[in-house]
């Protein structure tokens, strides 16, 4: 028996690690068990994008005022626009028995573990440096430039890996959703996630001893 409460998990990656892939078949495989995390943003909607379903569109001074009142986990700014996780929306979906996953960069993940102590961290990678290189070229949709920046990027996010819980190697796709879908199943059967089920059989026991 398993608490009904559901686990925050971050997922980071490189880019071209191909994390987004990967949240995306999980979602689709587990429906019932997983809810992906809905950032608020201060940016426009752009064409077929839906509020509530890829972000949630406020105003500056919208988000702001969540900022003060603490409404959010982490935010952060990027091209003079906001991005944040809403708290209410995490909160409700996890209370309702949902694992949330979060995809987002190293600073953010640990922003969201230091508020939220209880956060599964998940960093995802290709099996190696050259086979990261090779998706990022295999794209066709970036310049040369782009590329090697985006493996700057990494070398750098590579010396914050050891921060995170688990380091997910994604080499053939379907397996690697199957060991994400693992990691977070056991998680909810790790001790310190078990405490309400402990301490109602350690009172059910105390009440045998006392009767006999």
């Amino acid at each position: 028996m398993r608490e009904q409460k559901g686990i925050l998990t971050v997922v980071s990656g490189f880019s071209g690690s191909g994390k987004g892939t990967i949240m995306k078949r999980l979602l689709e495989r587990y429906p019932k068990e997983y809810a992906l995390s809905v950032s608020a943003t201060t940016r426009q909607p752009r064409p077929g994008e839906v509020h509530g379903r890829e972000y949630f569109f406020v105003s500056a001074e919208e988000f702001e005022d969540m900022i003060a009142r603490g409404d959010l986990i982490e935010y952060a700014r990027y091209v003079e626009n906001y991005y944040g996780t809403p708290r209410a929306y995490v909160e409700e979906q996890l209370l309702a028995g949902r694992n949330v996953i979060l995809e987002i960069e190293i600073q953010g993940a640990l922003k969201v573990k230091e508020v939220l102590p209880d956060t599964l961290l998940l960093f995802v990678t290709p099996p190696s440096a050259q086979e990261l290189r090779a998706r990022l070229e295999g794209r066709g949709t970036e310049s040369p430039q782009v590329i090697e920046a985006r493996l700057r990027r990494a070398a750098e996010e590579g010396q914050g890996v050891e921060q995170y819980e688990y380091l997910v190697v994604n080499d053939e796709l379907e397996e690697c959703v199957t060991l994400v879908h693992q990691i977070i199943q056991c998680e909810h059967s790790r001790m310190a996630r078990c405490r309400n089920q402990i301490n109602e059989i350690n009172k059910e026991l105390s009440s045998f001893v006392k009767q006999s």
